[in-house]
């Protein structure tokens, strides 16, 4: 999947480029660490998962060290071949799986982290469909580029799109990978009848100064 808002504007031809610029980010390795940390908090021990839209796999190697057999699908072959490369042991372990198809599989939860959601328009279809992979009872848990960001509030593409929010609760940004931002309850409407809301972070104030949001939802 394509980068995440943190790296726009930042030219990155390669997955190893991207990999390293996730690496050594602060600020990104900061959230990863958050989002690592409640995907691993809500799965019983030994429970598989699949990483979707898994980039570089940094997240899948610390799933498949937790004890999580980890699935990972990613369209994109530049960070499949980075994948590849970086999760070499856990493949060959077989606690790391690289999939074709997102259908592939069938586990207790899915993750998505760092805006891979905000590139699909049809989270209805999207929806419907890891309803066929998660299990009864399990979850998928994405971290989303938050449209209220205050941070983002300097462009003319916050501020134009600041009626559509509130009217639709989504807007598409002019760019080369026409990056959508999408309100929480745009996505629990678009989750149903499959999955519902159950959690999102940051809340309060952190609601207009986190650059991601979290959401949580549960598979009904």
């Amino acid at each position: 999947m394509s980068g995440p808002a943190s790296t726009e504007g930042i030219p990155m031809h390669t997955g190893e480029q991207y990999h390293a610029f996730m690496l050594g980010s602060q600020r990104d390795r900061a959230v990863r660490e958050r989002f690592q940390k409640l995907a691993l908090g809500l799965m019983p021990a030994g429970a598989g998962l699949l990483d979707f839209g898994a980039g570089t796999g940094i997240d899948a190697k610390a799933y498949a060290a937790s004890g999580h057999p980890t699935f990972v699908y990613e369209p994109s072959e530049p960070m499949r071949a980075c994948l590849a490369r970086y999760c070499r042991d856990e493949i060959a372990r077989e606690t790391v799986v690289t999939l074709t198809s997102p259908l592939a599989c069938k586990v207790q939860a899915v993750t998505a982290d760092f805006a891979v959601l905000n590139h699909i328009e049809d989270h209805a279809a999207l929806f419907e469909e890891l309803s066929h992979v998660v299990q009864a009872g399990g979850f998928v848990l994405a971290s989303m580029l938050n449209p209220y960001y205050l941070g983002d509030a300097r462009y003319d593409w916050w501020r134009a799109n600041l009626v559509n929010l509130v009217r639709h609760g989504h807007y598409a940004i002019p760019s080369e990978s026409r990056i959508h931002r999408f309100s929480p309850g745009f996505m629990a409407r678009a989750a149903a009848p499959y999955f519902h809301l159950e959690r999102r972070t940051p809340r309060g104030w952190g609601t207009v100064t986190e650059l991601y949001m979290f959401l949580l939802f549960r598979r009904d």
